[in-house]
């Protein structure tokens, strides 16, 4: 199994309350490229409320993935970057294809996309992007997935004729270095509208941020079951998962860095959870309880798990827990 990063590019996420800058990012991101880890990922929203995880409501501010990542591609060398998820209505599909080829050749063929239909409606009314029904959003998602699928392959000039957006002998040139296309992944809590486009558009399927291994395995399950109701072998749907971590050395070490989250956590939001509650569904624990609750995800087949270390999304408030990971779990977890 191969071991991502959700790298901090929030108003929140660094230690000790330090503004979120690019090159407070991407002193993490080259910080886990040295340490082993295989990929560095960022989310995509204008700003971002904590409300949502029992924070304050104040806005955060947020770097913009893919500019972000543009400048990544040429100051790393081997880790994988990635987008965890793109939201398909803010970007026309034609310019994201454009810019996601750019990425790809400037990282000489190290970016993966991922894709969602958003979910945060503040933010679209803050910036004037229509929100519409849930409907209309997964209708844009998979217009887009079609039209990168379209312009990333290889019968040109490209066109496509859609509700939303249409392609007439369209160019897509250079073309991305990976062949046949970066990879596609659908990010999404696994319901069957969205398992069922990304078994018809998608290279993969990903999920985040809490899940137990006995309920992913029913959404895996059932994603298999929709890939052979569309005529695609199963066993060609990548699976990714994303998942809240903390970690420490021997339980002793796990209960102080638990701690030491609940006062850095914004609005006291873990204050009334346990340490054995909160590791249900998330990679919490010490290196070789870690490395057990990977197995359960490996067997199910997913190929890639991308931590955030912290009780929140794309956060690293201690660093120092990355240097366990790429010690004690990240070599032991590539046997799984």
């Amino acid at each position: 199994m191969r071991i991502g990063l959700a790298l901090p590019h929030y108003g929140f996420s660094l230690p000790g309350g330090k503004p979120i800058s690019f090159a407070r990012m991407a002193e993490v991101a080259h910080e886990a490229e040295r340490l082993g880890f295989d990929s560095a990922w960022i989310s995509d929203h204008f700003f971002l409320s904590l409300a949502r995880y029992g924070g304050p409501p104040e806005l955060q501010g947020s770097l913009e993935p893919l500019t972000s990542l543009a400048a990544l591609a040429v100051t790393t060398e081997r880790v994988r970057l990635g987008t965890l998820v793109l939201c398909a209505p803010f970007r026309h599909p034609a310019i994201l294809a454009k810019t996601a080829t750019a990425i790809d050749l400037l990282s000489g063929g190290r970016l993966d996309l991922g894709i969602g239909a958003g979910w945060y409606r503040e933010e679209f009314e803050a910036f004037g992007v229509p929100f519409g029904t849930v409907g209309e959003r997964f209708l844009i998602l998979e217009e887009t997935l079609q039209v990168l699928g379209t312009l990333f392959g290889e019968e040109e000039p490209a066109s496509f004729e859609g509700r939303r957006f249409r392609l007439r002998e369209a160019y897509n040139h250079p073309r991305p270095r990976q062949r046949p296309r970066p990879p596609l992944w659908v990010g999404a809590k696994g319901g069957d509208r969205s398992l069922r486009l990304a078994a018809r558009h998608a290279d993969g399927w990903n999920t985040v941020w809490r899940w137990t291994p006995d309920a992913y395995a029913a959404r895996v399950r059932r994603a298999r079951e929709i890939c052979e109701e569309e005529g695609r072998d199963p066993s060609t749907l990548r699976l990714s998962v994303g998942l809240y971590s903390i970690v420490g050395e021997d339980p002793d070490d796990l209960a102080a860095r638990f701690r030491a989250m609940q006062r850095w956590m914004p609005g006291g939001a873990l204050d009334g959870e346990l340490l054995d509650a909160h590791a249900t569904d998330t990679l919490t624990g010490t290196p070789e309880q870690v490395l057990e609750r990977l197995a359960a995800f490996a067997a199910l087949g997913v190929e890639e798990m991308i931590v955030s270390p912290a009780p929140l999304p794309f956060s690293v408030p201690d660093p120092s827990m990355l240097g366990i990971w790429a010690e004690a779990i990240i070599p032991r977890a590539r046997a799984l």
